[in-house]
């Protein structure tokens, strides 16, 4: 539909259109960065969502039961803070969108969780909104089986471009859409036939309409220009059994007379003599960054619509028992419950007095067999290695289409969708997700695991197989890197624990949790129980601790994590015999070391002693405890790997490549010599 149709045939829903539209020609321009194009090609799309479908109420932005809105094509990103300015949301002022990509604004160059309300998810990275949006809807069908369909019962609505269907994680997030049949899922993809590059069949020719038929979702089309039409499809879309796929056949650009479906129009201003060309065309008479009242009042009505929608949910929720009501809005606050604490000190005892040797894998799989039982909002999975990972327990069941009670979800060999859809799960709220893959494949999840970090949203991620250890799979699967660079993201908790207690420990931390994702890397092979004293202290939060002190003079400390405690505390006894007072320090998460204070810090690495530090991986990061802390170059040592692993059973691996006590034990004798 031409833009003279839509002036003279629905006058009402082209003025609040051209609103968005302006005000994300004038940001962009007025920060001379961003891109204008998309805003202006959806915003006939966006403005029929939130006028005719979108159950929210600005005034009330964090409603359980709103409809979410995510916008994976985040460059786009002016179009969702038009939305939100234009309908009310209080935080989101004209300031804010006067100030759009400056320092200390809540209007980012791409949408942040966390900034302003009505952000749900932080995008820009193209297919992670999508992903991310795959978990919401699992969160909501989850949350729906529990509480009931009067109190949870809403839509996960996406704008995605072409750049989000291209990116590799787009084909596992509507994968796994499809086969759970996510019929609360409806995305609207921006069919304009651009990218920065130029048109689309520069690099692809995918038919993404029988791309998304054959993964089971329904498909629809519309003009995304003509207001009837897009109404006509989503009302559609909201009757499906299936995830919906819209195609909105758009303009980039709509109404530049030089730009429009160009890629000059996707990523720059379009220029001031532009801008007055295209004023001209929208019959927008009004300068920069203003909206007319009645303009403006139309859409705070929109804003306002929902509220008598909240107020229903409101009643509907107080008919709920208190300890229901209590539960719920528990879980949708993220918040542990009380007896976890209790849960953890007790199976730390347990572990303490049996002194098993396992896996740390299988400890995870110990704890979350007493944790499961008391936290029903957690929901398990694997990327197909459940039986690996050892992140399935008794009694959660399988979340399937016929069973949305069940709290565990085969993701298949989709490391990243797996990552993004959960932390879609725990933006959503009312669910705390783990999932589980091999250590190496962090490479894999990276792109959703660093957005966890970035946003702050404390999503779990079980990493098994962490080091040489798992053996004949060989270097294509063993991890030497990944532990440091886990821990070089910053607000990663990268937690590598020796036994099943600090496994305990970590579990606990990672649970209770509210801005930053757990990384738990954990062993194959089965490793001895050290911590062999009870205490209720959580010690792993500490970062680092004195696991056995030295007898006699302290000449070496021994620092290691994991797997590789065991040889420190065998390479303290080399030493103590020879009359070498050792300590060992564990060291299970370096990120909350580095929190403690000064003196606590100092009180676990005095000066003065060698410092040898022992861990199957790269040596990077450990710099920090080794040289610094008081520490210097020519009393410090580093037992790892220096180069890829080999396949061969994982002991001949430890001896090959100097893993060793007796290697740890020559180190220091060496230092103290020199």
């Amino acid at each position: 539909m031409d833009i003279e149709t839509l002036r003279q045939e629905f006058s009402d829903h082209w003025a609040k259109a051209a609103a968005i539209r302006v005000l994300a020609m004038d940001a962009v321009q007025a920060a001379n960065s961003g891109h204008p194009g998309m805003p202006m090609g959806m915003a006939d799309v966006a403005t029929v969502l939130f006028e005719k479908h979108l159950k929210f109420d600005a005034k009330n932005p964090d409603w359980a039961d709103r409809d979410r809105f995510i916008l994976s094509a985040g460059h786009g990103s002016m179009l969702l803070y038009a939305l939100l300015h234009l309908t009310g949301y209080e935080d989101m002022t004209i300031d804010e969108i006067r100030n759009f990509r400056q320092s200390g604004a809540k209007t980012a160059g791409h949408p942040e969780y966390g900034h302003a309300k009505g952000i749900e998810t932080t995008t820009g990275p193209l297919g992670q909104g999508i992903a991310n949006a795959v978990g919401f809807a699992i969160a909501e069908e989850a949350l729906r089986a529990r509480f009931g369909r009067k109190v949870v019962d809403h839509y996960t609505y996406v704008i995605a471009g072409d750049g989000c269907l291209m990116e590799g994680i787009s084909h596992e997030a509507i994968g796994l859409a499809g086969m759970q049949k996510l019929s609360k899922l409806i995305v609207l993809w921006d069919d304009n036939n651009i990218s920065i590059d130029g048109e689309i069949g520069l690099s692809d020719i995918t038919d993404q309409k029988k791309r998304f038929q054959a993964a089971g979702w329904q498909v629809l089309a519309c003009d995304g220009h003509d207001p009837v039409a897009i109404d006509e499809a989503l009302t559609a879309a909201r009757k499906s059994k299936k995830p919906t796929m819209i195609a909105c056949k758009t303009h980039i650009g709509f109404g530049s007379p030089s730009k429009q479906d160009t890629n000059k129009a996707h990523g720059s201003p379009l220029g001031a003599e532009e801008i007055a060309k295209v004023r001209k065309i929208y019959g927008w008479s009004h300068p920069a960054f203003e909206i007319p009242q009645d303009i403006k009042s139309s859409w705070e009505k929109i804003g306002a619509r929902g509220a008598a929608d909240r107020k229903e949910w409101d009643s509907r929720f107080s008919e709920l028992s208190e300890s229901r009501q209590k539960e719920f809005n528990r879980v949708i606050a993220g918040d542990a419950p009380r007896k976890l604490s209790a849960t953890i000190k007790a199976l730390k005892k347990q572990m303490s007095d049996d002194m098993p040797k396992v896996a740390t894998r299988k400890s995870s799989e110990m704890v979350l067999e007493v944790i499961n039982p008391i936290m029903p909002e957690t929901i398990g999975g694997s990327a197909d290695l459940t039986g690996s990972n050892n992140t399935l327990t008794a009694g959660l069941g399988i979340f399937n289409p016929e069973n949305r009670k069940g709290r565990y979800v085969h993701y298949g060999i989709r490391e990243h969708g797996m990552a993004a859809a959960m932390n879609g799960m725990v933006l959503h709220g009312g669910i705390r997700p783990y999932g589980g893959t091999f250590m190496c494949f962090t490479d894999y999840a990276r792109g959703a695991m660093r957005l966890a970090s970035l946003a702050g949203v404390p999503t779990v991620f079980v990493m098994t197989h962490d080091s040489i250890g798992l053996g004949e799979d060989g270097p294509t699967h063993q991890p030497v890197e990944h532990l440091a660079i886990c821990r070089s993201t910053p607000n990663t908790w990268t937690f590598r624990p020796a036994d099943t207690v600090e496994t305990a420990e970590a579990w606990e931390l990672a649970l209770t949790s509210s801005r930053t994702p757990s990384v738990l890397a954990l062993s194959r092979q089965n490793l001895p129980t050290v911590r062999t004293e009870h205490k209720l202290k959580n010690l792993t939060a500490l970062g680092a601790y004195v696991l056995a002190e030295a007898d006699g003079k302290r000449q070496a400390i021994l620092m290691a994590t994991g797997s590789e405690v065991e040889i420190a505390l065998k390479a303290r006894e080399i030493l103590q015999a020879k009359g070498i007072g050792t300590r060992v320090v564990s060291v299970p998460c370096m990120e909350l070391f580095a929190q403690q204070d000064l003196s606590y810090r100092r009180k676990i690495l005095p000066a003065g002693p060698v410092r040898v530090a022992i861990e199957a991986g790269v040596r990077t990061g450990w710099d920090q405890w080794l040289l610094g802390e008081r520490g210097r170059e020519a009393k410090a040592a580093f037992v790892g790997m220096k180069s890829f692993g080999a396949s061969a059973p994982a002991p001949e691996l430890y001896q090959e490549f100097g893993i060793t006590a007796e290697n740890a034990a020559a180190q220091v004798e060496a230092l103290l010599g020199a």
